[in-house]
């Protein structure tokens, strides 16, 4: 069993006040089980600022996270804040590790950092949390498809980390008191623990009604779609160009892509249209693979986040729920932007525990046809995992 615990401060600027805010929240005296481990977001600040240093120094227990955009737990909502969620039980153990520095497509970091984290136990986890650095060459594709084959497949449920400037440039990991631009930091659980994973993206009401074939890709690049190039494929369905023979919004038209493996399909944000044409995806685009493009508004991640906390509260499991939302969602949303965090605290309220960070992609196992969890990386999505 794991039981949750919350917390969260906005103070930056006094160190000594961020810590005490914790600290009064979680009364770790009181509440703590046997074993602990804590999962953070934040405004990149607090890390030049010394609070992170500051609580990894006081907490009896590591912390582990990503910055974000903006953030929220009960009680508190908003981009410049810190949340904490605290996971402690007595028959679950945690590990909290980080890999070396990443700067290409290599798997061995990962592989050592793994090996070195689980080496510390005799039996393997069940479970892993992830928190993934935001780099230019390397999709989240490349970090689920290695870590399915280091752990062997097991559940793997995360982010990609982001910040507020508009290049990212603060984006980090975070494992206690330091701050990673390049380093992959993950929780591995260990014992009896199923948790369920939830999620949603978008509905058909938002999908164009014609489906495309993958015909031409590489990686993440986006070639052709019935052996027509991106742009003429866009514009045939509908999608609008400008004057210059540009697509108008090309964010705003998300592909839904059905693997053909029994699996739920996945979303794919299209992040730019590159010079030679393709498109720059976040995300593989599998040759083969079933495409249909989607529209995301503000109604949408409204109308999808209220359909998942439907099936949340359904559940009979109260340990505390971990919400990683796509920060392309809490663009979409405007001046608006706190209106997915409000409905979570209005449906959620006086009960379950929650944690909701932004990400820049999200990890989320998926069902396949027997039952069997399988990892994807997701964009434009919502994931929850319910412990």
């Amino acid at each position: 069993m794991i039981k949750t615990l919350t917390a969260y401060t906005d103070e930056i600027d006094d160190v000594e006040v961020a810590v005490s805010d914790i600290l009064r929240h979680l009364d770790c005296e009181n509440s703590l089980l046997r074993n602990s481990v804590g999962i953070v977001s934040c405004y990149s600040e607090y890390i030049g600022a010394g609070v992170l240093a500051a609580l990894a120094e006081k907490l009896p227990f590591p912390i582990a996270g990503t910055t974000t955009v903006a953030c929220a737990v009960p009680g508190m909502m908003g981009p410049t804040h810190l949340a904490l969620m605290v996971l402690t039980s007595d028959d679950v153990e945690f590990e909290a590790a980080v890999s070396g520095p990443i700067s290409t497509a290599d798997e061995a970091p990962l592989r050592a950092a793994y090996n070195e984290a689980a080496g510390k136990r005799r039996i393997p986890p069940v479970f892993m949390i992830s928190f993934v650095p935001l780099l230019l060459d390397i999709s989240g594709d490349f970090f689920v498809r290695t870590f399915n084959d280091i752990t062997g497949g097991i559940p793997n449920f995360g982010t990609l980390a982001v910040d507020h400037t508009s290049d990212y440039r603060e984006a980090r990991t975070i494992l206690g008191a330091e701050g990673f631009p390049d380093r992959y930091v993950f929780i591995l659980l260990y014992g009896n623990i199923e948790p369920l994973f939830f999620i949603a993206n978008i509905s058909e009401e938002k999908a164009f009604r014609e489906k495309g074939v993958v015909t031409a890709a590489r990686g993440n690049l986006l070639q052709t779609v019935n052996d027509m190039p991106i742009s003429d494929y866009l514009a045939s369905i509908g999608v609008l160009r400008d004057k210059e023979g540009h697509i108008i919004g090309v964010n705003s038209f998300p592909f839904i892509l059905d693997y053909h493996d029994g699996t739920q399909p996945v979303v794919r944000v299209m992040f730019a249209i590159a010079p030679d044409g393709s498109a720059v995806c976040g995300g593989d685009m599998p040759l083969g693979s079933t495409l249909t493009v989607g529209k995301i508004d503000a109604e949408e991640v409204l109308k999808t986040t209220d359909k998942i906390l439907r099936h949340i509260q359904k559940q009979k499991k109260r340990g505390g729920l971990l919400i990683f939302s796509c920060i392309g969602r809490y663009f979409t949303l405007g001046y608006e932007s706190l209106r997915e965090m409000q409905k979570i605290a209005d449906t959620l309220s006086g009960g379950i525990p929650w944690h909701l960070m932004y990400s820049g992609g999200e990890l989320s196992p998926v069902c396949g046809v027997g039952g069997e969890l399988i990892n994807r990386n997701h964009n434009d999505t919502i994931v929850m995992c319910l412990f």
